[in-house]
């Protein structure tokens, strides 16, 4: 478990480090905002977080259970985010992520991890790089949070693009696709999907926090959320048309698998055709029973002319039809 906290006033950082007992202190000054970072927390954790903010019960039961869907919930008291940091790995086909929940209050935003997020670490590097934003509050620290999660999801996009194109040329090899490449490119296709699950919501809940009726973002951090909500459509955009592009790979993967089967069962039929001539010629005179040639030298000479003519005619005729 680990925990980390911040306090702003007027936008500069005056405090940071302190106990979560404290938060109320420092949220006694009405131009204060806090912020909390909590690995792992454990039940008495939140809940000393839900005395000192008023969280609702069932956002705390969802932070502490995990496996949110991405999702923002409406609370009287504050909204309860759940978002998820992914990370796509091309040597094995896998998907790792990590759920990163938010409890987002006037004054106050909470983040909540099972497992350490090297993201947060970003997070505040971008918070320290745009102190004139910073007096925009919680807002512009939501906005650094949303920001980082979706260009990691640039990041995933970009592998998955490069891992298909590698798929695409691959599919084309003569030789037979390796069972673990298979393997490899049904987890693939399995994380991509997952991927989009996780990616499309998000769209809903970064429209949601935009909706001017509400008044949630203020004038100067509208285009900022803006800017996030593109990305976003960018990013399910992408995650679509790669989706497309997995489907194609599939059908044209069996397509060319029936072309080789195809291909390998003209090759075949071919060559046993080629072999049945001689096969039927030796045959016709290993009868014992009287035949034009029989118990004659030319006889001999005869039967093996027509097999040798008439398999290279078969050769040629096979080749010229590219069945050879």
């Amino acid at each position: 478990m680990g925990t980390r906290t911040r306090a702003y006033r007027g936008g500069e950082l005056v405090d940071e480090g302190f106990p979560l007992d404290q938060l109320s202190e420092h949220l006694d000054d009405p131009e204060t905002v806090v912020w909390a970072d909590l690995t792992s927390p454990s039940w008495d954790q939140l809940e000393v977080l839900r005395e000192e903010l008023g969280l609702h019960e069932l956002a705390v039961e969802d932070a502490l259970a995990m496996h949110q869907r991405p999702k923002l919930d409406h609370y009287d008291t504050h909204l309860f985010l759940s978002c998820h940091v992914v990370d796509f790995h091309p040597d094995n086909g896998g998907l790792d992520e990590h759920e990163l929940d938010a409890f987002i209050g006037d004054r106050w935003l909470i983040t909540v991890h099972r497992e350490e997020a090297p993201e947060i670490d970003e997070v505040l590097a971008r918070w320290d790089r745009n102190v004139a934003l910073a007096r925009n509050g919680v807002t512009f620290l939501l906005y650094g949070l949303l920001d980082v999660v979706v260009d990691g999801y640039f990041e995933t996009v970009d592998r998955f693009d490069v891992y298909y194109d590698a798929v695409s040329e691959g599919i084309f090899e003569e030789r037979p696709i390796d069972p673990r490449r298979q393997r490899e490119w049904f987890r693939s296709r399995q994380a991509l999907v997952r991927f989009h699950r996780l990616a499309m919501p998000l769209r809903e809940v970064v429209s949601s926090l935009m909706r001017r009726e509400q008044d949630l973002i203020p004038r100067a951090m509208y285009p900022y959320f803006q800017d996030v909500y593109d990305h976003v459509l960018r990013v399910t955009e992408s995650t679509d048309a790669l989706r497309d592009l997995v489907g194609t790979i599939v059908e044209t993967n069996i397509s060319l698998r029936d072309y080789r089967q195809n291909q390998v069962m003209k090759k075949v039929t071919s060559w046993a055709a080629i072999v049945a001539v001689p096969t039927l010629i030796t045959g016709f005179y290993g009868m014992n029973v009287p035949y034009p040639g029989f118990a004659a030298t030319w006889g001999v000479w005869i039967s093996v002319l027509l097999m040798l003519s008439l398999s290279v005619l078969l050769y040629v005729v096979f080749r010229r039809k590219d069945w050879l």
